[in-house]
């Protein structure tokens, strides 16, 4: 489902490429030549490094930008606990999780009256310690207002993937701007400070990924060679954009999982130039080139993976991010839908458009806005419906998936939910371990017993 097709208002402009050194400046003669720090920065402005990673990280992993700017990030007021809190944590910041091996499967979740995108953020499920930082969180969002004026947030405890379900987001970030519309996701790292605005007033919803420890990476491509997924080309980065003014702004803070206010005399997108490698990025998941088997049996799905973040274990994740697209079938003498399966991986699921192949739609069903979650070793795999249904197709070419995107945050972590995701947001279904596999049938036959 590509949304290239938009028209893309003439503001948003991009630089293309992941994990490309990039630099770009509002005002020309703002960014220095032949050196980062000059004794006087040009057009008088401050000189700021902005680290993603440790100065001594080796070359090819180091994340860091220079930021040429009106006043630096440090010129606030001291932060103070703000009055208002993400839902899910303790007073102290701590996630209160309960880990539970049944199957989960949520409604579409409600879009919250009269709330903006940072009040809007519930915290559904995860694992491990931003404050050691390990780990990751999951969350769904949903807002009908834009943030308040002059006001901008940042997490200190992790990279926000934000995967857009419904409405287009209006991404302003220090570094520039993104708009990011259904089926696109954005990436904005540890740190950035931005805020989100509603687009022509439409309500927004999504999902998001916190990632804790380290950051996302393109997965390597092995024997599939040096194309295919996602292209590093297809990867937008923001060109520099400013405001420069004296007003009042209010920045909330992340930090150990509790919100911090601190206030400024300033816009904070006050960045006239910068270049270097971290900085928030976008792409379109329509780009995304599939592969798959053109002979015989259902791959894994580690073939659908855009972004992963690796682990310090060989081959295993912290978290994947992994999507299942429109894509053409064509093996023979397979059964087509996902396996059943039991896997050391836990499955988050969330559907952004149309129907999942493995999964029956319509009320009940898995649903654009909903989500499943099969934890550590949690059995399942398609539904009756769809078992038997694909077990008696007439194997032919066949495009699947047309008009549906569905994705999947993959952890090798233990998932826990919140209370607010097993109970206060009245999504669960009750049911939905025996409306999907209570029904399948037995066809096994002993060919040595007699009938």
């Amino acid at each position: 489902m590509p949304v290239t097709d938009f028209t893309i208002p003439e503001r948003y402009t991009y630089r293309n490429g992941f994990g490309s050194y990039h630099e770009t400046e509002a005002v020309a003669g703002a960014l220095p030549v032949g050196q980062n720090s000059p004794q006087k920065a040009p057009l008088g402005l401050y000189t700021e490094k902005f680290s993603g990673t440790a100065f001594t990280a080796p070359r090819g992993a180091n994340q860091q930008s220079w930021l040429y700017r009106i006043l630096p990030a440090a010129a606030h007021e001291p932060f103070e606990l703000s009055t208002s809190q993400l839902s899910g944590h303790s007073q102290h910041g701590t996630p209160q999780f309960h880990q539970i091996p049944n199957q989960l499967r949520w409604d579409p979740f409600d879009i919250p009256d009269g709330v903006c995108f940072l009040n809007g953020l519930r915290l559904l499920a995860g694992a491990g310690d931003a404050t050691i930082k390990n780990g990751l969180a999951i969350y769904v969002y949903g807002a009908d207002r834009s943030m308040d004026p002059n006001r901008a947030f940042y997490s200190a405890d992790g990279d926000f993937l934000i995967v857009a379900q419904q409405g287009a987001l209006d991404i302003r970030t220090e570094l520039g701007r993104l708009l990011v519309r259904p089926g696109e996701i954005a990436v904005i790292p540890r740190g950035i400070r931005y805020r989100v605005d509603l687009v022509d007033g439409a309500p927004i919803r999504g999902y998001i990924l916190e990632l804790y420890e380290g950051h996302f990476q393109l997965p390597e491509l092995g024997p599939i060679g040096s194309n295919c997924l996602a292209n590093a080309r297809d990867f937008q980065a923001p060109i520099a954009d400013y405001d420069d003014d004296e007003s009042h702004w209010t920045i909330t803070a992340k930090f150990a999982g509790q919100l911090f206010d601190a206030a400024q005399d300033h816009s904070p997108f006050d960045v006239v130039a910068w270049h270097g490698t971290y900085y928030p990025y976008k792409y379109d998941l329509g780009r995304f080139n599939t592969i798959g088997s053109i002979s015989f049996d259902h791959p894994d799905p580690s073939i659908f993976t855009v972004l992963t973040a690796p682990s310090p274990v060989p081959g295993t994740a912290i978290a994947d991010f992994v999507i299942f697209p429109p894509r053409w079938l064509v093996a023979e003498d397979t059964f087509r839908p996902p396996w059943y399966h039991r896997n050391t991986m836990s499955e988050f699921m969330g559907l952004i458009s149309g129907d999942y192949d493995a999964k029956a739609g319509g009320k009940g069903g898995f649903q654009p806005g909903g989500a499943s979650l099969h934890n550590v070793m949690g059995a399942h795999g398609p539904d009756a419906q769809t078992f038997e249904k694909a077990s008696n197709a007439e194997l032919l070419p066949q495009k699947v998936g047309a008009g549906s995107m569905a994705f999947m945050f993959e952890s090798s972590l233990m998932l826990g939910v919140t209370e607010w995701s097993r109970s206060t947001c009245q999504k669960v279904q009750e049911l939905y371990s025996e409306h999907s596999w209570g029904s399948l049938k037995r066809h096994f036959k002993d060919p040595s017993r007699s009938e």
